[in-house]
């Protein structure tokens, strides 16, 4: 019997390589060699067959390691368990996943075959969203919010199985999530790997269920999760919290947390990317004559003086006194502040005299005046 080639050889790969490296190494040569593409040639088969056992030990982790270790001589004599390989290659290649090869080139030809469901698998992200205040948002603050999500069983830890046992592995595809299904296509007789149908994929089966989730391995809970809210954040923004999602599955890793920011306007203030609006009101004789006024700022109240002679619609520019920048809280935007002038309404004779005597205009005569000039 001819010595077997070393399987990194076979992939075309690295001893150092990674789990995805060897995954597309595979699909590339399978590509390649795989029977259906070259008929009636017994040397594809026999590559094709050979490099499905290569497939077989590193792409699994344990297998991979053991023949780091010993070489082929870990598979010999019922070695791993005493189950060998569980691809029988002489009858047509199964353990094969024809449309996870082939998706790319044929659609679904070769009825485009399950991928493994057993396999680590990371937990859903939850959104929500979070009103703020505006002095919330522009200055920050610390939220502890509500979140509903789905967690790993505190009773089980995850297996699903009752305390005190575990789950076993699947009889029908031992542990692999899937089964192969042979059928035919265009170029013959092809085989794909579907879902197992006893264990749904998952590898394992659980014979006593967890009484505390149902054997699922995961319950819904509510949890008090505690944000930071960073100083000048933006209406509509989102914040992310890393690993506050769902819980995975088949020791997958937790989702992330991503809360949406609403903000609530102001009764007197207007955002305007890094500035603050508002508006001050004034008297006439104020913008005439000049006066020290209070303007209300994001800070507090500071006082200003209005410069005689001060236009209506005039802005005053208030630097430093706006939002803080995201990333860098300690430049902020600046306060302008539009001037209203108020004209007055209810002037009494005397004001009136007095404002047409400011301005230049003739006295306006009165009842008595007017009937003197008339007999006069």
């Amino acid at each position: 019997m001819a010595e077997k080639r070393d399987y990194y050889e076979v992939m075309g790969v690295e001893r150092t390589a990674s789990q995805d490296q060897i995954k597309k190494a595979y699909r590339k040569k399978a590509k390649e060699c795989h029977p259906d593409f070259h008929p009636n040639d017994p040397q594809a088969e026999a590559k094709f067959k050979e490099l499905n056992e290569a497939n077989e030990v590193l792409s699994d982790p344990d297998k991979r390691a053991a023949y780091d270790r010993y070489g082929h001589s870990a598979f010999e004599q019922g070695g791993m368990g005493g189950g060998g390989f569980s691809g029988d290659f002489s009858g047509g290649f199964s353990g094969m996943d024809m449309g996870d090869i082939f998706g790319d080139m044929f659609g679904s030809i070769f009825g485009g075959g399950s991928r493994r469901r057993n396999g680590p698998s990371r937990g859903a992200d939850i959104s929500m969203t979070i009103v703020l205040t505006f002095e919330e948002a522009v200055f920050g603050c610390k939220k502890t919010i509500d979140v509903d999500t789905i967690d790993n069983c505190d009773t089980c830890h995850g297996t699903g199985a009752k305390p005190g046992t575990s789950p076993q592995t699947c009889p029908t595809c031992h542990g692999s999530g899937s089964e192969t299904v042979t059928r035919q296509t265009m170029f013959g007789m092809a085989q794909t790997v579907t879902t197992c149908h006893t264990c749904g994929g998952r590898g394992k089966i659980v014979k006593d269920p967890c009484t505390s989730c149902n054997g699922t391995g995961r319950v819904r809970k509510k949890k008090q999760i505690e944000l930071d809210i960073p100083c000048g954040i933006s209406n509509g923004q989102t914040i992310r919290k890393s690993g506050h999602g769902q819980a995975g599955t088949g020791g997958g890793g937790y989702g992330d947390l991503l809360v949406t920011v609403s903000v609530r306007p102001s009764a007197e203030f207007v955002r305007q990317d890094r500035n603050i609006l508002s508006d001050i009101k004034i008297s006439v004789v104020q913008a005439i004559l000049g006066a020290e006024v209070t303007i209300r700022t994001i800070d507090g109240e500071e006082k200003y003086n209005i410069k005689p002679g001060t236009q209506p619609d005039a802005k005053i520019f208030l630097k430093g006194k706006g939002v803080p920048y995201l990333r860098t809280p300690n430049r902020r935007g600046d306060h302008i502040v539009t001037v209203k002038v108020e004209i007055p309404t209810n002037l009494s004779d005397k004001q009136k005299e007095l404002i047409r005597e400011f301005g230049g205009l003739p006295k306006k005569e009165s009842f008595s005046d007017k009937i003197k000039k008339a007999f006069n």
